[in-house]
């Protein structure tokens, strides 16, 4: 699910510079002459307040990358503790390389969350 850009206000997009996900997003970024500011959750890190906005515009299981390292690096018994909103939220702030990226957010709005490159021409209404 994507959500067209509102012009005057400046996009964010929050990730990790050494993912390839990420990359890939900041390239077609930079090829079509689009600037956003960077969050950087390795060195920024993720308040709480964000991290519930976003929560309450997408399911917890959304917002979770369980097919990457750090989800696979939890036990189990701490993949079974993440069920809702509030324990998905304390490993995001704990965690943040467990939350899918990246993140492309407008004025408190989530725009998309990962990357596809037609969500992401939609959202920025270049033409393909």
């Amino acid at each position: 699910m994507s959500i067209k850009l509102q012009n005057a206000i400046p996009a964010t997009l929050y990730g990790i510079p050494n993912c390839g996900t990420v990359k890939k997003a900041r390239d077609w970024l930079a090829q079509h002459d689009i600037a956003v500011e960077f969050h950087d959750f390795k060195k920024q890190g993720l308040d709480a307040e964000t991290a519930t906005n976003w929560l309450q515009q997408r399911e917890w299981s959304e917002l979770l990358n369980r097919k990457g390292l750090t989800w696979r690096g939890l036990t189990d018994e701490q993949k079974q503790e993440v069920n809702d909103d509030i324990s998905a939220l304390t490993l995001m702030i704990e965690k943040t390389s467990v939350i899918k990226r990246p993140v492309l957010e407008q004025d408190g709005q989530l725009l998309h969350v990962g990357f596809d490159a037609t969500a992401y021409a939609n959202i920025f209404n270049v033409k393909v």
